[in-house]
């Protein structure tokens, strides 16, 4: 070689045969020495170690004698290129196989040109660095990282064991199948070490890079039956992974296992990893892949990943499990506090359409109120799960309270708005609840119709406004004065009150129904009034054609919808007087009461209702100083009695002794109705009893 390494005096030589010494003697990097021709004339130590080049008779030779799959690369051109233009060159990487059946083996690759001290071309001189390793652990290190971001994107258990198997295919195995315990579907835990009955794994998931492979996979949903003293059952016990490095048809165990071993037959499955699924001291399932095409065997590395990946995704799905068990749980707790059917009202026809799709807090009821009126209500409360559903359930419960007050709608929703900022107080990091900005609020719209008089009065509390469907065909949305959502802001609303004609169809729906419809008000009445027509059908006919019409195909949230098409009550079913304010009008009004009941053919229930009706004029007369109006409204099964004068004191009930001259009043109203109550008016009150005209009531 014509270049000392270096360094000075007469101790260059010396340090020369040094350094050279230890470069083929002790450096762990392979080391090569090529002459012009490419013939090997010297090698290291280290060299000897290199797996990919067989050296014992290399000495002398070509390395296209020697160096195997390795040299058909860019190893040759490596070679020819440095040795040409004597520019070094670095790090490059050179790959192959010594067997089809053995990974592939990577190498580094450095080369220097040899000159003498005139810069004649000596030779080449490579050094040789085995990075296979280095490389699969990179690549395991990427598949790790890449399948993090796309494992468990969503919290369903069937497309988080899909994105399971699409990762670990091709990169890992040819084939993998996921069985999930059936008991995990349900939200149930599995417990490690349990017995399993005979098909209680399903198959969730599927992948195989053999385009036939249909024909020898479970289907999704699948149930495959488990047998004893196989590695799929020896996993499920004791939750360790197994690898069959080399699976034969001699394995004792594949006898026993019909489906399973027939299936890996059919696949020319040649290695196998059974990984156990288990997060949370849960048994989740388990996950087999093997390899068919892939002609190397799993290895201890291989077996690593694997059950890292399979760590991951048994969290993921133990999460979806827990999410599915919360979402039953809120969905029957949710169904079990909404009104069990709607009964008929002479107000108003029904219908409704109830799916709780994302087993959130929506809700709606119809609730009966004094005087023939009906109170018409909707509803969406914050977020999803046991928390929403036990939410709606007070909210709920709170309405049909305050509704039996006969407060103004406005009314009712400021008390509901007192209570819900109670309860969000109440709950952990909610206490800010009223003042933060976060999106999912509580809202309700409260309607009360009365078809005495054919007026609608509605407030909302951030609640989208119902929409009208006139007989005439015109559809359009009601003008309700906006008010904030329960339990934030400040507690303002208002009642939009109007007339409506008979056979109006009033909608009421939930906020996520609209949005799944368009975000476009005017898009929206378009769609709901085609949904609509004809408008002489049946009205359940017509709200499940909304629902089919409006809702999307993959419905993510709660679908709520009522329909309520309007009645009246013409004078022939009302009859009202006013009266002075003086004892003679006592029996006025029994006489009266007497004549209206004839004129309905209801003299049988005379005694009754005139009882009632002298009762509640008499305190009239004896509590308050104007004119007293008495309204008789004959509703279907009862007859409702209602006085109304101008004093604001609320009557009590008293049971009167036997000495007692008064107070017998509304005792005796009380014994002989069916119910009866009182409700405030904007001067005074109206005191109201509804007789049966039935003995069964």
């Amino acid at each position: 070689m014509g270049a000392s390494l270096g360094g000075h005096g007469g101790q260059d030589a010396e340090l020369d045969q040094a350094v050279l010494g230890a470069l083929f003697s002790e450096s762990t990097v392979g080391l090569h020495v090529l002459d012009p021709q490419l013939r090997l004339v010297r090698f290291n130590t280290a060299a000897r170690y290199v797996k990919a080049f067989a050296l014992e008779e290399a000495l002398g030779r070509h390395p296209r004698e020697w160096g195997g799959d390795f040299y058909t690369g860019n190893y040759e051109a490596t070679l020819l290129e440095v040795l040409d233009t004597g520019v070094p060159a670095l790090d490059v990487e050179v790959r192959g196989h010594l067997s089809p059946e053995q990974y592939e083996i990577v190498l580094s690759v450095s080369c220097f040109r040899l000159e003498d001290a005139t810069g004649g071309v000596l030779g080449l001189a490579t050094a040789i660095v085995d990075i296979t390793e280095r490389k699969r652990a990179a690549a395991r290190l990427a598949l790790l990282e890449r399948a993090g971001g796309r494992i468990g994107t969503t919290l369903d258990i069937f497309r988080t064991a899909q994105e399971f198997a699409d990762e670990m295919v091709p990169e890992l195995a040819d084939t993998v199948v996921v069985e999930v315990l059936d008991s995990v579907l349900r939200g149930e835990a599995g417990a490690p070490g349990s017995l399993l009955e005979y098909g209680a794994l399903r198959c969730t998931s599927r992948r195989s890079t053999d385009l036939d492979a249909e024909r020898y996979l479970p289907s999704i949903g699948e149930a495959v039956g488990l047998s004893s003293a196989t590695p799929f059952a020896q996993c499920l016990s004791d939750l360790r992974p197994r690898i069959v490095q080399r699976l034969t048809a001699a394995a004792g165990w594949l006898e026993r296992e019909p489906v399973r071993g027939r299936r890996l037959a059919e696949a020319g499955a040649h290695s196998l990893l059974v990984l156990p699924l288990t997060a949370r001291g849960s048994v989740i399932g388990l996950a087999h892949c093997y390899r068919d095409r892939t002609p190397q065997a799993f290895d201890g590395g291989d077996l690593a990943l694997a059950s890292e990946l399979a760590d991951r995704v048994a969290l993921c799905l133990d999460n979806a499990r827990l999410y599915a068990r919360e979402r039953s749980a809120a969905r029957v707790l949710q169904l079990s506090l909404r009104p069990a059917r709607v009964r008929g009202h002479g107000a108003v026809e029904t219908a409704y359409s109830y799916c709780p799709f994302g087993a959130g807090g929506d809700w709606f009821d119809v609730i009966p109120l004094s005087g023939s009126r009906v109170a018409l209500v909707t509803g969406d409360t914050a977020g999803r799960g046991l928390e929403a559903a036990a939410t709606m359930g007070e909210v709920r419960a709170a309405i049909s309270a305050l509704a039996v007050l006969d407060l103004a709608p406005e009314e009712v929703l400021e008390r509901l708005h007192a209570l819900v900022t109670r309860l969000h107080g109440e709950r952990p990091g909610r206490a800010d609840a009223a003042v933060d900005d976060e999106p999912d609020d509580t809202t309700c719209l409260y309607l009360v119709y009365s078809p005495v008089t054919r007026r609608c009065a509605i407030a909302s509390a951030g609640h989208p406004p119902p929409v009208l469907a006139r007989p005439d065909g015109t559809v359009e949305y009601a003008m309700v004065p906006p008010g904030p959502p329960l339990g934030r802001g400040l507690a303002k609303y208002g009642t939009a009150e109007f007339d409506v004609a008979e056979d109006t169809v009033l909608l009421l729906c939930n906020t996520a129904m609209l949005r799944a419809v368009s975000d476009d008000p005017q898009d929206q009445l378009e769609r709901i009034g085609g949904a609509l027509q004809p408008a002489d059908r049946p009205l359940q006919e017509m709200c499940d054609e909304v629902l089919y019409k409006l809702a999307p195909e993959q419905m993510e949230n709660d679908a709520v919808l009522l329909l309520a098409r309007t009645r009246a009550l013409g004078p022939d079913r009302v009859a009202s007087w006013t009266l002075p304010n003086h004892p003679a009008s006592v029996a006025d009004a029994r006489s009266r009461a007497e004549q209206a009941l004839a004129d309905w053919g209801l003299e049988q229930h005379a005694f009754t209702v005139t009882l009632v009706v002298s009762e509640l004029v008499t305190n009239a007369v004896r509590y308050s100083d104007g004119p007293i109006g008495v309204r008789l409204i004959l509703d279907g099964s009862a007859v409702v009695c209602e006085v109304t004068d101008d004093s604001s004191t609320v009557p009590h009930l008293r049971h009167a002794e036997e000495v007692d001259e008064g107070g017998r009043g509304l005792y005796l109203t009380w014994q002989v109705s069916r119910s009866w109550g009182t409700r405030p008016e904007a001067r005074g009150k109206t005191i109201w009893a509804e007789v049966a005209l039935s003995d069964e009531e």
